[in-house]
């Protein structure tokens, strides 16, 4: 493969040599007019260059429909669910302007999906019946310290009364006993009644443990005056009798401090066939930041995010039954920093790559690991290289999934640190003592990158910027195919457009990639002019699509199921060498946990082409996926979609 990559290498610079040759038989002056850009594009758009490293296309939408991509999706449909929710623009938050389009890629079609809440830095994961899970979004912006005009913070409200719990009402005013500052509660909360405690020897009573209810408070008027400095107790407004003495609030610092993003309890099903939201049970916690992610039971767990108060949830995870449509906290307490990319393992349990989006402690819950969910056990694996630059990190399952090796690409510094990292990481977890090591350098320390499994095995590497959200104008105008059978990277052509955070890539069927999103602070060098939303979506079409022919694939069962076979037709059958399920992605904040493409055995009898599903629920999650046959040249079919039970 590396004799491979450098034939292609050398294949490029001979074109573009003889290009240079011919214009040099040209007089000089029309060579200088036909100008480095004329000359880049005549470069790119030659057969023989598409063949050796692809094509990008930017694709612009009718301004109607355009919007600020934060998600997306493929539906089993073949289309793509784009959802922006706010879009991270506050005047749409604050008119209730929420986006979502379907764009159907064969077509062309664009089409405006009503949007019931603010999905903005939302979860979601695709179901076992198709449908895509979304849970979390936005309950209110950010407001910078200067912007905040009320003081303001987190209360604890205990419950000492183990007979009852209480519930107290939005607008619930608590006076504190020291300082005599009243605070205003912006939601209602419910307070768990107390526990009895007993000594395990006797059996006698020892203690009550007061129920704890968190909850955002204002304070009524404007103005520092108003900040607390220190912990307080709370009387509680309004109540009397044994409510009045069981129940009290506890606050430390009420300020005019920075407030974060707050999350939302809210939960939907986006059926697919419909095209539509369904809304299911809300979540017990309120998540903006969530990571979604399958279980061996078919299950999905929620972790991490930040709650309605605006802070880290503390490790309550939970899990929701598609059956039920309902969601339960799991019996263990673990934190992780805010989008943890957390995949299920063919053993049951799951792995943290260590990357994630950002939010959270820089010391709590950042190592990589094996995580077993139902006994709360956490083992760190080793070996991380700059494991102090995991925020903005991709990681993907590599092809095919059946070897349970990952790579961990790129990466940056907590918050917003211009420290990025050139680096990937790998870890072979079936290794007896599984360590990362290092995989080949992107060159460039790249944080945000986009990382696309291909039908060939291969991995498609690209974009990213140098420095936090494209900062200084470092966006990384790059893209390198992954190839695991010889671990190293191959230059192919440059994307058109820079992409960074609020970005994504999504695997067609039709084996093209699509790219969304982009949202730099600063659209200049010297970080004076304000960057805009990238609207535009763009394709790479492989090389592998470049060739004479591909192979073909029709007919065949729409379900199998696992460790059963199904019968296909392919006029190309003799010539198949990998056949791939690969899982459709739903992709944001350089998180997808969905992407696996997984080799099924195979066997060809002339035109027909007989695969077989591997057994493991863990390998082969159900639901939906894309089948694609490739040849000897690696060139894939188009997909066909199969369902696994």
């Amino acid at each position: 493969m590396k004799d491979r990559a450098g034939r292609r290498r050398a294949r490029r610079f001979a074109i573009g040599t003889a290009v240079v040759v011919a214009l040099a038989g040209m007089n000089g002056p029309w060579l200088y007019r036909f100008g480095t850009e004329k000359y880049h594009q005549y470069k790119i758009n030659q057969p023989e260059y598409k063949a050796a490293n692809g094509k990008w296309e930017i694709i612009e939408f009718p301004e109607k429909y355009r919007q600020n991509t934060i998600h997306a999706a493929l539906l089993r449909t073949g289309k793509v669910l784009l959802v922006a929710g706010s879009g991270n623009n506050q005047d749409n938050f604050d008119a209730k302007k929420f986006d979502t389009r379907i764009w159907d890629p064969v077509k062309g079609s664009i089409k405006t999906v009503p949007t019931p809440t603010d999905l903005f830095c939302t979860g979601h994961t695709q179901l076992a019946n198709g449908n895509l899970l979304i849970a979390g979004g936005t309950k209110r912006y950010e407001k910078l310290k200067g912007d905040v005009t009320k003081a303001g913070g987190l209360m604890i409200v205990h419950n000492e009364n183990p007979d009852k719990p209480i519930t107290l009402p939005a607008g619930t005013k608590f006076t504190g006993k020291e300082n005599g500052r009243t605070f205003v509660s912006k939601d209602p909360v419910l307070v768990p009644r107390a526990e009895k405690v007993f000594d395990p020897q006797t059996g006698a009573f020892v203690r009550n443990d007061p129920g704890l209810g968190r909850i955002y408070v204002e304070a009524q008027k404007s103005g520092a005056k108003y900040e607390t400095g220190t912990e307080d107790n709370y009387r509680v407004q309004g109540l009397s009798g044994t409510d009045a003495r069981n129940t009290y609030g506890i606050a430390q610092k009420l300020a005019l401090d920075k407030k974060d993003f707050q999350g939302i309890r809210d939960a939907f099903e986006f059926d697919p066939v419909a095209e539509k939201y369904i809304k299911v049970d809300p979540m017990h916690e309120a998540r903006w930041y969530p990571t979604l992610t399958t279980l061996s039971d078919g299950k999905i767990l929620s972790v991490s995010g930040l709650d309605d108060i605006g802070q880290l949830v503390p490790g309550k995870n939970e899990v929701y039954d598609p059956e039920t449509k309902k969601w339960t906290y799991t019996d263990k307490v673990r934190q992780f920093p805010t989008y943890p990319a957390l995949f299920l393992m063919q053993n049951g349990k799951v792995f943290y790559s260590g990357a994630n989006a950002g939010y959270g402690p820089d010391d709590v819950g950042r190592d990589p690991g094996v995580w077993d969910v139902e006994t709360n056990k956490f083992t760190k694996i080793p070996g991380m290289s700059d494991a102090n630059m995991l925020e903005t990190a991709n990681s993907v399952l590599l092809p095919p999934a059946q070897d349970e090796k990952y790579m961990v690409i790129g990466g940056g510094g907590v918050g917003e640190s211009r420290l990025s990292s050139e680096k990937t990481r790998i870890v072979d977890l079936k290794a007896d003592d599984p360590r990362f090591v290092d995989g080949p350098s992107m060159e460039k320390g790249t944080r945000y990158p986009q990382a696309s499994v291909l039908p060939d095995d291969s991995v498609l590497v690209s974009g990213g910027s140098e420095d936090y959200r494209g900062r200084g104008d470092s966006n990384v105008l790059e893209a390198r195919l992954y190839h695991p059978e010889s671990n190293a990277f191959e230059r192919v052509a440059d994307p058109l457009v820079g992409r960074n955070y609020h970005s994504g890539s999504i695997l067609l069927p039709d084996g093209r990639l699509m790219f969304f999103g982009s949202d730099s602070l600063y659209a200049d060098k010297a970080n004076t002019k304000p960057g805009e939303f990238e609207q535009r979506i763009e394709i790479y079409t492989p090389p592998y699509l470049y060739r004479d022919s591909r192979p073909d694939l029709s007919g065949g069962p729409q379900t199998i199921e696992r460790g059963e076979s199904g019968t296909f037709t392919s006029r190309s059958a003799s010539t198949v060498k990998k056949v791939r399920l690969i899982r459709p992605s739903a992709s944001t904040h350089v998180t997808d946990v969905d992407q696996r493409s997984i080799a099924l055995d195979f066997e060809a009898d002339g035109q027909k082409l007989t695969v077989t599903v591997p057994e493991n629920k863990n390998l082969v999650q159900s639901g939906w996926y894309m089948m694609f046959v490739t040849d000897g040249q690696g060139t894939p079919s188009k997909a066909q979609w199969v369902k696994v039970p």
